[in-house]
């Protein structure tokens, strides 16, 4: 702790307020809030901490705060800043997911529409719903239920919707406020669990219709009840009071925060969510943190917030209107211990899974390293070349951490210095550029480097990483076999294939790693091609700009069949007859010079007789 952060320590008020912890750069690391600033931003600096916290406290190079009046106040306060500065140590609600809503728009001729976002409006907002399939599903049963317009403006004229009686068409008829007030009273009854009612109804027109003989207008509502049923039924979690409300949940392992949130709308749980995330300051405080901004400017409240006992929530009771409740028994304590035991299972598979793929990618590391009688390689950079016949040549190099692709170390290559399709060249410029960059800028070396290739590339990077750099780095090669797969591995310049076996868990870290170097370099290369891909013989003359030869593509498609055209053809684009004469006699002249580099290519390669 330096002097000035000591001096500053000692200034602190004993009042509600925010701090922002700053790094060496001046960039805010953290931002928190406080009861008793004095208090909270002293702890930072006192006392022990566990290795989350430390690793915070280590980086604070200064702190500044804002003072506010109230704990809420410095709450919304938080919730600003956080947003604004989005600092590296804070939990953070990066889960943009929001849930479909049915909303009943408060217009002359209401009508429902799928939304994600609930406004104060004035209108009448059903959900959330677990996806936009099942509100969808639920908006078209009330479309057949209820006739309220669908049209976003008034049309002049009625539409099908009229005529298959799910709309009162308001653009020609008059319709009475009353009809719509019943309408919207329905509606909200059938989506607030009253939907049962519209069942028992249906029934007795059905049982109605079929004493009547009316067997088709029968099966019509038979099938309706039916889609009633499939859509709205019932959760197996529930409860009688049909209030909506959040149950949150926590656990916290190795550093991890857990959260688990299920949101009970009209009794009933139909959705659940869950977050995991590193965290930094203690439990409590970061899942409040998590609690805070998910409520942070959102309208869509539910009338309760059941929280875990025990944790720090005055600050949101005093600034969300809705009851933020920490049950101590009864059906919603069953609630949240629910949430919590979810949160844990969730943390233990995640952590479960982590040492998993840890097991795997590190052993896969250490056993490579075994094979090649190295240190385990935790570093490894891989080569490779693309071009076609020399063309639009490139290179690409891929690198691997503890078995794991580090994309934001892949680096993609131009070849400046060869002509032609060389691929020992290559490699040996690219190798050259990597490595002698990274000595100039005294940056540490890979633990080994993988080359896609066999004994030729192999060699051509050794001449280059040993000859002329004399560098100590262990260097492999790749081969494939006939069906271009992974088929031998050769170390440095020893002459025997490394005895690796296929199905153990290095070579399948060798095949990922030569699958995505390879897989790069490609997608590079593609790209080169894109960029030149309108470079064609027309380039060469004159008048043939890029619109005019766009158009003459357009139009003929390739370059042989404008060689065949007459030169009436070329006066629908503008083009005169001497400037298409030009193009007609260039265009042949590169054809045939290209059909006799072919025949020659051919003929070299027939067999000897």
């Amino acid at each position: 702790m330096n002097q000035m952060i000591r001096d500053k320590l000692e200034l602190l008020p004993q009042r509600p307020g925010v701090y922002l912890m700053k790094g060496n750069k001046g960039e805010i690391l953290y931002v928190g809030k406080a009861k008793i600033l004095r208090n909270r931003v002293r702890s930072y600096f006192t006392g022990s901490h566990d290795r989350k916290t430390q690793a915070l406290v280590s980086n604070i190079c200064d702190f500044e705060y804002i003072v506010t009046d109230t704990v809420a106040e410095a709450l919304i306060l938080e919730c600003n800043l956080i947003k604004q500065h989005t600092p590296p140590y804070n939990i953070m609600l990066r889960d943009d997911k929001t849930y479909p809503y049915i909303k009943l728009t408060n217009e002359p001729h209401p009508r429902l529409q799928i939304v994600r976002r609930v406004k104060r409006d004035g209108a009448k907002y059903f959900g959330p719903y677990p996806s936009a399939t099942s509100a969808q599903a639920t908006k078209r049963l009330l479309d057949r239920l209820y006739p309220l317009r669908k049209c976003k403006t008034l049309k002049k004229q009625v539409c099908l919707y009229y005529h298959i009686q799910q709309c009162l068409a308001p653009c020609v008829y008059t319709v009475d406020a009353t009809e719509y007030q019943e309408m919207t009273k329905q509606i909200t009854h059938f989506l607030s669990g009253g939907h049962q009612d519209v069942v028992r109804d249906l029934t007795a027109k059905m049982e109605a219709a079929a004493e009547a003989l009316q067997f088709e207008r029968a099966s019509e509502l038979r099938d309706l009840i039916r889609h009633i049923e499939q859509v709205m039924e019932e959760q197996k979690m529930t409860t009688a009071d049909r209030v909506d409300r959040d149950v949150f949940g926590y656990a916290e392992e190795k550093g991890l925060l857990s959260i688990q949130v299920f949101y009970v709308r009209s009794g009933k749980v139909i959705e659940r969510s869950v977050a995991i995330m590193p965290h930094y300051d203690e439990p409590l405080t970061d899942f409040m943190s998590y609690v805070e901004q998910f409520y942070h400017e959102r309208a869509d409240l539910p009338k309760e917030v059941l929280l875990p006992n025990g944790v720090p929530s005055e600050a949101l009771a005093m600034v969300l209107d809705a009851k933020v409740i920490q049950p101590k028994r009864g059906a919603k304590r069953d609630l949240v211990d629910l949430a919590c035991e979810n949160a844990r299972q969730a943390l233990s598979d995640k952590i479960q899974l982590m040492e998993k793929n840890m097991d795997r990618t590190l052993g896969a590391v250490i056993e490579l390293g075994n094979a090649l009688a190295i240190e385990a390689p935790r570093r490894i950079e891989a080569f490779d070349n693309s071009n076609i016949q020399g063309a639009d040549a490139v290179a690409a190099m891929v690198v691997f951490i503890d078995g794991k692709p580090a994309k934001s170390e892949y680096r993609k290559y131009k070849i400046k210095t060869v002509s032609g399709p060389d691929d020992y060249e290559s490699m040996r410029e690219v190798v050259r550029r990597r490595y002698t960059r990274l000595q100039r800028e005294g940056k540490p070396l890979p633990d080994l480097i993988v080359i896609d290739g066999g004994r030729g590339q192999l060699a051509a990077a050794l001449s280059v990483i040993e000859g002329e750099l004399g560098l100590d780095v262990p260097v492999c090669g790749l081969a494939k076999d006939d069906k271009h797969r992974t088929s031998q591995l050769f170390f440095m310049d020893e002459e025997i294939p490394v005895a690796l076996d296929r199905h153990s868990q290095a070579f399948y870290l060798l095949e990922r790693i030569q699958d995505e170097v390879h897989r790069f370099a490609i997608e590079f290369h593609r790209q080169q091609r894109r960029k030149t891909g309108f470079a064609s013989a027309l380039d060469d003359i004159p008048g043939v700009g890029p619109e005019r030869k766009k158009a003459l593509l357009r139009k003929f498609g390739s370059l042989k069949a404008m060689a065949d055209a007459d030169l009436d053809e070329f006066r629908g684009l503008g083009i005169g007859d001497k400037l298409a004469s030009e193009i007609v006699t260039h265009l042949r002249a590169v054809l045939n010079e290209r059909n006799k580099n072919i025949r020659q290519d051919a003929s070299s390669k027939a067999p000897l007789s």
